[in-house]
């Protein structure tokens, strides 16, 4: 869409559009919703001043780049939002020219800006395109943000930075004056004044460089941009986000100084819709919901993995003060917003700062506590070092509790939890287990509670798998559970909500196979799997991760090890391939992984 000739008022007209085409498909498919609305007119902003066709768009996190997706010819496609075969909910550059770069786990946003402004400088295109970020205020917390402005700040790469602050996390402003002091820098007289000023002491050496530089310092003081300019960029701020033709004004200033500008943008989450206006967290992620009273669709009544696991956590809590936790900015998605609320002094959210996560709950393993570092599985990945370097390689005992294992659905490619079998089986120290069942977790959650050494516990978004079998036992180190023992010599092999999966597939079967809880990963039972490569020469393996480096590639390891030459074994874990986006169900049969095609793929094996 060209809205270069377009008026203020066309485009406050088009915001209000885009806002309503918003809301009518979050409402009906489920998606983000607050922060995409809050900065709606940001972005109708950034295509009048910018052009993405060639100025690098980056969006951090890119949930809130859905007004993006609609201006850049994808208004009626939008109604597919999320849905399998539909578009992302994210920016995709499969999907538009427009996307500049995939981006589903925060604070990437400035690290690539630094990276394309240093491609246009190479290229000697800095006179036709220029990087523009939009990076929220709670992506600011985040380690990686301060080592790319660091950077920035040195080298001066022309750059603009919207910061949408819509919670007033960096600072508050201070009144009337703080507010007419940015909107004076922001102007072109100031920029114009601020360079002539420059050039004009250069002319009367360190001692006028010295008096004009604490002048400014001194008015800056009493606004939020101290610390940019301290880092060498330029600020401009506090703008109303909500303000389209002062946002213009602003940007085209930004986009003609020639340096690494960051404009310091408020905005209202949830602005247009005013059951979600404010600071509401139900409101940034939702599933379909009625639009009118807001109220959710009907959810199952099947209590979720997440559920269990607070509930378990609460009660080991109680009983054992020396029981601690934290997690990266979700305390609701994890389920710890209960235990903050009642232990504020031994459950944290640390913010978007994985790496900070793991090593600090090192720290406290090191004083004798026994830390709970509850992380999705995808974001894990962000702290893989530290859980090398500081918790493994000290041999301390932090559980890693591990959600959304396996397939998370409609946020895709970035937020399937795939990889984490993959790379913490290969860290010296580490456990890794993973219940089947609501009591398997239970059973699974007293034994990580009092084990001595680092663990990794896994466990599904939404219900596990239902399925019927022997009740669970008590868990021991590196011990699996024989669920169904038969005279087929094919023997099933389960980990986690793989269990549930093998069940609902051998009851399609007319050879009925053994059942294996496999329970561990790392350490194998071995007595068992001896044992069962006597009798059962067929294993199939079923498990919710990548195929390379997870259940089956153990196994395969073992069999090697044990000079087992007679068993084979067929793994229905992930291709190497990153996994779509889309309702599970949906995606999982893409996959071929429902239990019918399990039962066809193996009878035609057999």
């Amino acid at each position: 869409m060209n809205i270069q000739n377009f008026t203020v008022l066309d485009l406050e007209n088009l915001s209000q559009k885009i806002r309503n085409r918003i809301l009518e498909v979050v409402s009906t498919n489920g998606g983000h919703l607050s922060s995409t609305l809050g900065a709606t007119e940001i972005i109708v902003a950034m295509h009048k001043v910018f052009d993405s066709s060639k100025d690098p768009f980056i969006f951090d996190v890119s949930h809130q780049a859905y007004a993006h997706k609609l201006l850049t010819d994808r208004w009626d496609e939008f109604e597919t939002l999320r849905r399998f075969g539909g578009i992302c909910g994210y920016t995709k550059p499969q999907e538009s020219e427009h996307d500049y770069f995939v981006a589903g786990h925060s604070s990437t946003s400035i690290s690539l800006g630094v990276g394309a402004a240093k491609a246009i400088a190479l290229k000697g295109e800095q006179d036709e395109r220029i990087p523009v970020v939009l990076i929220g205020d709670g992506s600011m917390s985040a380690g990686m943000v301060y080592e790319a402005l660091n950077e920035l700040g040195d080298r001066k790469y022309p750059m603009v930075i919207i910061l949408n602050d819509n919670e007033m996390s960096i600072a508050k402003p201070i009144g009337a004056i703080s507010r007419m002091l940015s909107s004076a820098m922001a102007s072109p007289f100031y920029q114009r004044f601020k360079r002539k000023t420059e050039s004009f002491v250069d002319n009367f050496g360190e001692g006028a460089h010295y008096l004009a530089k604490r002048f400014e310092e001194a008015f800056k003081l009493i606004t939020p941009g101290i610390l940019f300019e301290e880092m060498g960029i330029e600020y401009i701020g506090p703008v109303d986000g909500h303000d389209l033709k002062s946002l213009i004004d602003i940007f085209t200033t930004a986009k003609s100084m020639g340096k690494p500008v960051l404009v310091h943008v408020q905005t209202t989450k949830g602005k247009g819709y005013e059951i979600a206006e404010g600071k509401h967290e139900k409101w940034h992620g939702v599933s379909a919901f009625d639009l009118k009273s807001g109220v959710a669709n009907a959810k199952s009544s099947v209590k979720n993995a997440t559920q269990i696991y607070a509930e378990i956590l609460m009660e080991l809590s109680d009983k054992n003060p020396k029981i601690v936790g934290a997690t990266a900015a979700m305390p609701s998605g994890t389920g710890l917003s209960a235990l903050m609320e009642k232990y504020p002094d031994r459950f944290w959210d640390v913010a978007i700062a994985e790496q900070h996560a793991v090593t600090s709950m090192a720290a406290l393993a090191k004083e004798g506590f026994k830390p709970f570092c509850t992380i999705y599985s995808t974001f894990l990945q962000r702290g893989f070092d530290q859980v090398i370097h500081d918790v493994c390689l000290m041999d301390l005992p932090v559980v890693f509790a591990l959600d959304r294992a396996g397939i998370v659905g409609e946020d895709g490619e970035t937020h399937q939890g795939a990889f984490d079998i993959s790379f913490l089986r290969l860290i010296p120290n580490m456990t890794l287990c993973a219940p089947r069942d609501e009591q398997s977790f239970r059973d699974a959650m007293e034994f990580v509670s009092h084990y001595d050494h680092p663990c990794a516990i896994r466990y599904p978004r939404g219900a596990f798998l239902e399925h019927s079998g022997a009740l669970s036992v008590p868990f021991e180190i590196g011990k699996s559970q024989l669920l169904i023992e038969s005279d087929s010599d094919m023997l099933f092999i389960g980990y986690g909500n793989g269990v549930g999966r093998a069940m609902q597939t051998m009851i399609l079967l007319d050879e009925k196979p053994s059942v294996l809880d496999l329970r561990f990963v790392k350490p194998l039972d071995s007595q068992m799997l001896l044992k069962m490569a006597k009798s059962h020469k067929k294993w199939f393996i079923f498990s919710d991760s990548s195929r390379m480096g997870g259940v089956g590639s153990a196994i395969l390891e073992w069999l090697s090890s044990e000079k087992i030459l007679d068993v084979s074994v067929v793994s229905f874990e992930y291709d190497d391939a990153f996994i779509t986006h889309g309702n599970t169900h949906l995606v999982e049969e893409s996959l071929v992984l429902l239990p019918q095609q399990l039962a066809q793929k193996i009878n035609a094996t057999l």
